[in-house]
């Protein structure tokens, strides 16, 4: 069966790079793969190809106007994502990147309309779980971010729990093992001033806070 065939065992301390190169190559030629971030498994793309991001639109049954996240290897990308980084970004990367933190800025007009779902912002993060790091690093692009579940479901922390149908429309899924779950990452519009949070998880208001 496809759904067992597509699975990779993965270290999530030290990831093999042949795994790392393999799964990389498959982004390259558009595929979809289900990886490791720190608490939930996320849903990657090739962020670039208009094509793979909206399959990753079908086959979550995402609604097109709500963007899709991007996950970059440092804040050194940025110039390639946003028109512009306020000063109160700058100062939230520097206290939670790498970590659980999306933050979202204007794009750039030649991002994909269907990556930012013609919102004209995007949501940017810098992964700390070394499976996801390995894998920006390697694809040296954008790597899509978004929960490997059904729109409106529960993410997982597992790569059995994942749901068989969204499976068995991947083409790789790196298994890590357990992760530790929990919340998603805080979600902050740093687009607008003053930044807003549009969702609480790792990163609580009270440390953002401390930090603007």
């Amino acid at each position: 069966m496809k759904q067992n065939s597509i699975f990779e065992a993965v270290s999530a301390i030290d990831p093999d790079p042949q795994v790392i190169a393999a799964a990389v190559e498959v982004l390259k030629a558009g595929g979809l793969l289900a990886f490791p971030t720190t608490g939930l498994y996320g849903l990657g793309a090739d962020a670039l190809n208009s094509a793979a991001v909206e399959r990753i639109y079908r086959i979550k049954h995402r609604d097109s106007s709500k963007p899709i996240l991007v996950l970059v290897k440092d804040a050194t990308e940025l110039g390639k994502i946003a028109a512009k980084v306020p000063e109160a970004a700058k100062r939230m990367m520097a206290a939670f990147w790498p970590g659980s933190l999306t933050i979202i800025l204007q794009a750039r007009s030649e991002l994909p309309v269907v990556l930012t779902g013609g919102t004209g912002k995007i949501g940017i993060r810098v992964p700390k779980h070394p499976v996801a790091r390995a894998l920006v690093s390697a694809l040296d692009g954008l790597l899509t971010g978004t929960s490997a579940n059904l729109s409106g479901k529960e993410g997982c922390s597992s790569a059995a729990d994942l749901d068989p149908g969204l499976v068995n429309q991947l083409d790789l899924v790196l298994d890590a093992g357990p992760l530790k779950g929990g919340f998603g990452s805080t979600v902050v519009d740093a687009a607008q001033d003053p930044p807003l949070v549009l969702r609480e998880g790792a990163v609580s208001k009270e440390r953002l806070a401390s930090v603007l």
